[in-house]
């Protein structure tokens, strides 16, 4: 099926600033009270009464002793330093954050046929316009648009699929609707995707292998067990699995915020938008406030400017979650680890990674803040055979360098055509 040559929609409309990065008020109080700590924390100082980082206490000292011995004069001056630098770095913050939002960037990319439709799930097809090449099966995670693997013409995983050789199809979740709004993991699973499945079977006559990207590969993993005999493949991206390793004081949080939570979606429906990007933040509270100061650094029409602005567009379009599926992912996924402990089930029976007989290749990001390595790792081994690559980059990096050409869509073409044509 040939591609037609009108655009995509924008997920910003040009005439008015975007709303990021969402929530917008939280990032700015963080960076705002973290800033303030400095002065807060100023006559404790002083007194000598303030604990210390031990590996920062030898400097701490050898500074104080040097402001006492400047006398009053010197602690005014040092405090005025330190009310001078508070403002530059919150200035830069919110410099940064206006460039973001007044940005001239905006995607603009080539619509991609929808084989199929079902509620707000379609299938994209991503195949040459000879319809060549083995089919693969991406799926992303339910939280964030599935145009993460399709960012921009410089910047797509199923874009470079295609190019080397492949025919990929993309599951794009879209926003619950009223369909989908009591959704449960095993409605996705065992209804849209198994259906998204058949689908490329009839179209292709072909077994597809299949690549999940972060929660995504989750899903996958449970489709391949369902449906072991009409998969030819299994690469995970990414993929979290020991949902504590590294992080049992957020499972500790979420299991203290689920009775809130709960509450919340029995009002809405759903786990609005803006609460998942609240407690993503909540793994780095720093990070957003880094990113916008670094980008005033960028020149405004450089690749690298664009670049970051395509992602965070990405970021700050994210959708909410329907009910059922944020009570299983957060309460169950991260409050409990259920799916590292062998109790997370999909239509009465638990995932287990060691009953899959299928070629897997779990590609793991080094510096993955989001899903860390610890947390990926036990996934792999738990299944026979897996192959393990380690890559460089974090949970988008991997997908977004420079480098994720050579080190990530060629080494996964490679495999998927591997596993694909034996």
């Amino acid at each position: 099926m040939p591609h037609r040559r009108t655009r995509q929609p924008q997920p910003t409309d040009p005439a008015s600033p975007r709303q990021g990065p969402r929530p917008l008020p939280l990032h700015l109080m963080a960076h705002a009270s973290t800033l303030m700590g400095s002065r807060v924390a100023l006559p404790l100082w002083k007194s000598g009464s303030l604990p210390w980082n031990p590996r920062l206490a030898a400097r701490a000292a050898e500074l104080k002793d040097h402001l006492d011995a400047a006398g009053p004069a010197g602690w005014a001056l040092f405090e005025a330093a330190i009310e001078t630098e508070t403002l530059n770095r919150h200035r830069a913050v919110l410099d940064g954050v206006d460039l973001y939002r007044h940005h001239a960037y905006h995607r603009d990319m080539p619509v991609v046929p929808t084989l199929w439709r079902q509620g707000t799930t379609r299938l994209l097809d991503y195949r040459r316009p000879d319809g060549a090449g083995p089919p693969v099966l991406l799926i992303p995670s339910l939280i964030n648009r599935a145009y993460i693997l399709d960012l921009s013409l410089r910047r797509s995983l199923v874009r470079a699929l295609a190019a080397r050789g492949l025919s990929p199809f993309l599951v794009d979740w879209d926003a619950p609707g009223e369909d989908e709004r009591d959704f449960t993991l095993t409605d996705y699973i065992a209804g849209r995707l198994e259906a998204a499945l058949d689908q490329v079977i009839g179209l292709t006559g072909a077994r597809p292998a299949l690549v999940g990207y972060c929660m995504g590969g989750d899903l996958a993993l449970a489709l391949a067990l369902r449906r072991t005999a009409d998969v030819k493949g299994l690469a995970l991206l990414a993929t979290p699995w020991n949902f504590h390793a590294g992080r049992e004081a957020h499972g500790k949080l979420l299991r203290a915020l689920s009775p809130s939570l709960d509450a919340l979606i029995k009002v809405t429906g759903t786990l609005p938008v803006d609460i998942l990007q609240a407690l993503f933040a909540s793994l780095d509270p720093g990070l957003t406030a880094r990113k916008f100061a670094a980008f005033t650094r960028l020149k405004r029409k450089s690749a690298r400017a664009r670049d970051f602005v395509a992602l965070e567009d990405w970021a700050n379009d994210g959708v909410d979650l329907a009910g059922p599926v944020a009570r299983e992912c957060l309460s169950g996924w991260y409050g409990d680890n259920d799916t590292g402990q062998g109790r997370w089930k999909v239509g009465g029976r638990v995932v287990d990674p060691s009953e899959l007989r299928l070629p897997t290749l779990a590609l793991i990001p080094e510096r993955d803040r989001i899903v860390p390595p610890d947390s990926a790792a036990p996934l792999a081994a738990a299944i026979r055979g897996a192959k393990t690559m380690v890559v460089r980059g974090g949970h988008v990096g991997m997908l977004l360098s420079a480098r994720a050409g050579t080190e990530v869509y060629t080494p996964l073409a490679r495999w998927l055509k591997r596993s694909l044509l034996q």
